[in-house]
């Protein structure tokens, strides 16, 4: 049965999509079971995943059930570790197509029963070149060079590998990153010179090129595709029906927003998704909050609902956080603004909200 979380406001269960893609029959059906045994809402995670909240008690294995049908739960005991990131416009413009690597990183994974053992933080990247998910903080990226290299970055080393050795080598990786661990350790950040004595193991020679570094992509026509912002990260059942309606896929990426075919932009935008770069709610994401969460001193999201559209932003990330665990925030620098209690602060600092205009 599927993994859930107990949160303040019950089951929290996370669906892991490998590369973000789902057709829009498994989005429907993401859709309706969000409706029958959640809170009607489908939440996009950081790591382009999603994430139904409020599973009454006796929603998980009916929601298994229904992940199982779909194809979006293929192993049970490989469930919590198929984190696995791809560039979500890769393929759809012109660059290196690294979405079936991830297909076959994933049916890798979930073949070796000793990857089972790896921690639910571990996670798997593939970019194709445009440096999107370069801030990532994933264990194992690999971005491609050309059509024949890649450059494959554990921490601060990088190796130039043929794209033939890829899947094997970023399974590699995992596996020793689990023979090293000592037990408390979640990420290869957190042990002793890993990266280094990963290398090591695996008998390659590493250098310090570091991969190309790149921004997020906007919301906007691009190629042969369109990428809608979900406010907040939080598709409502009549934004997911008309994604259903419109599209004959969906990727999710890790910025809250949703990648699609091009099609006409007034559909989406009728029920608030965001097709411009220059909306206030572009890069603007959201913990829990109250009441979903016990540990948060506010509700957050209510709260940037309220503030955020009276505001001018300088084109940094936004993140609203309950507490100080900040969780869901976004990779690489972002304004912070943060519950302590009796209201927020920006950045450290006391804001004045809300007749303050530039953060």
């Amino acid at each position: 049965m599927l993994a859930v979380h107990q949160a303040a406001d019950g089951g929290l269960a996370r669906i892991r999509v490998p590369g973000g893609l789902l057709s829009v029959t498994q989005l429907d059906v993401l859709r309706s079971a969000s409706l029958d045994l959640g809170d009607g809402r489908l939440e996009l995670t950081s790591r382009g995943n999603l994430q139904i909240r409020a599973l009454r008690p006796d929603g998980p294995q009916e929601l298994s059930n229904r992940l199982y049908g779909a194809g979006l739960l293929p192993s049970l005991t490989h469930e919590r570790v198929r984190n696995i990131l791809v560039s979500p416009l890769s393929g759809l413009d012109g660059r290196y197509d690294v979405l079936p690597l991830a297909a076959a990183v994933d049916r890798g994974l979930c073949a070796d029963p000793a990857l089972a053992e790896l921690p639910g933080r571990f996670l798997f990247a593939l970019d194709d070149g445009r440096g999107d998910l370069a801030d990532s903080g994933a264990d194992v990226l690999v971005q491609a060079i050309d059509s024949r290299e890649a450059l494959l970055s554990v921490g601060t080393h990088g190796v130039r590998v043929g794209w033939d050795e890829v899947v094997e080598l970023m399974l590699a990786v995992a596996s020793a990153f689990l023979e090293l661990r000592e037990g408390a350790e979640w990420r290869v950040a957190e042990v002793a010179d890993g990266a280094t004595r990963i290398f090591e193991q695996l008998g390659l020679q590493a250098s310090s090129e570091l991969p190309v570094t790149g921004a997020p992509i906007e919301a906007g026509q691009h190629g042969t595709a369109l990428v809608a912002t979900v406010p907040l990260g939080t598709l409502t059942q009549e934004q997911a029906a008309v994604l259903v309606e419109v599209a004959e896929w969906v990727r999710v990426t890790p910025w809250r927003s949703v990648v699609l075919p091009a099609v006409a932009t007034e559909p989406l935008e009728a029920v608030g998704l965001i097709t411009t770069p220059d909306s206030v709610w572009s890069g603007v994401t959201a913990c829990a909050g109250r009441p979903g969460c016990a540990k948060a001193l506010a509700d957050v999201r209510s709260d940037a609902w309220r503030i955020m559209p009276g505001l001018t932003r300088d084109g940094r990330r936004v993140h609203w956080s309950g507490c100080e665990r900040r969780c869901g925030k976004p990779a690489g620098g972002f304004v912070d603004i943060l519950a302590v209690g009796n209201g927020y602060l920006v950045d450290g600092a006391v804001p004045n909200f809300p007749e303050r205009e530039q953060w």
